[in-house]
């Protein structure tokens, strides 16, 4: 009877863990998920916010729930979320976890997901089992539904310790252009959009 092999330590980021990836990390996969929207819709108390004036940062929420939850949305279906699988040196699986359990630990929860990819000319999925930390729609963190405009200004003028919040907003748009420049996530580059404006409005303000 062979021996067991242990399952690598295999962490799917969508967010901030695509252009900050967790320490120890052997390989990098670049995918795609299947059933689930990435949506600003998280309270930052800890990050990209405070206590008292809490940002907004990503999470994933099944497709069938966030439907459910929003109604109608001026968003495509043919979004997907595109992000990066971290596979981790396992002699240092433990610290990993400690980690990331800290760094996500404002509302976010572990599931498991397949991460897909294009090979050959025919989508499969690339790895299965991807751990995710996701902020479920039941978590005391979760903000739901907001105007874009409004979501917008939110999170033009929220600052916390890892910085601005608009910047976690752009860093994201350009780690996801570069994962897939063909990649149709409306919502974030809507929003990014929208902070960009606001951006010109208040260089415009103090100039005058």
């Amino acid at each position: 009877m062979s021996p067991s092999v242990e399952e690598p330590y295999i962490v799917f980021g969508y967010g901030s863990l695509i252009w900050k990836p967790p320490p120890h990390v052997i390989q990098q996969t670049p995918g795609y998920l299947k059933g689930y929207v990435r949506r600003f819709a998280q309270k930052s108390h800890d990050h990209r916010g405070t206590p008292e004036n809490p940002g907004r940062v990503v999470t994933l929420i099944h497709k069938e729930d966030w439907d459910a939850f929003s109604g109608s949305e001026a968003y495509p279906e043919d979004n997907v979320v595109w992000g990066v699988a971290h596979t981790i040196d396992p002699a240092y699986e433990s610290e990993v976890r400690d980690y990331l359990d800290y760094r996500e630990k404002d509302g976010y929860t572990l599931e498991e997901v397949d991460i897909y990819g294009i090979e050959d000319g025919h989508e499969k999925i690339v790895i299965h089992k991807a751990l995710c930390y996701v902020g479920r729609i039941d978590n005391p963190s979760f903000a739901g539904k907001m105007p874009i405009d409004e979501l917008a200004q939110k999170i033009w003028a929220s600052v916390g310790p890892s910085g601005r919040n608009k910047d976690y907003v752009y860093n994201l748009a350009k780690a996801v252009r570069h994962l897939a420049p063909e990649s149709h996530d409306s919502h974030l580059f809507a929003l990014e959009t929208k902070c960009r404006e606001l951006d010109e409005q208040d260089g415009e303000s103090t100039s005058d």
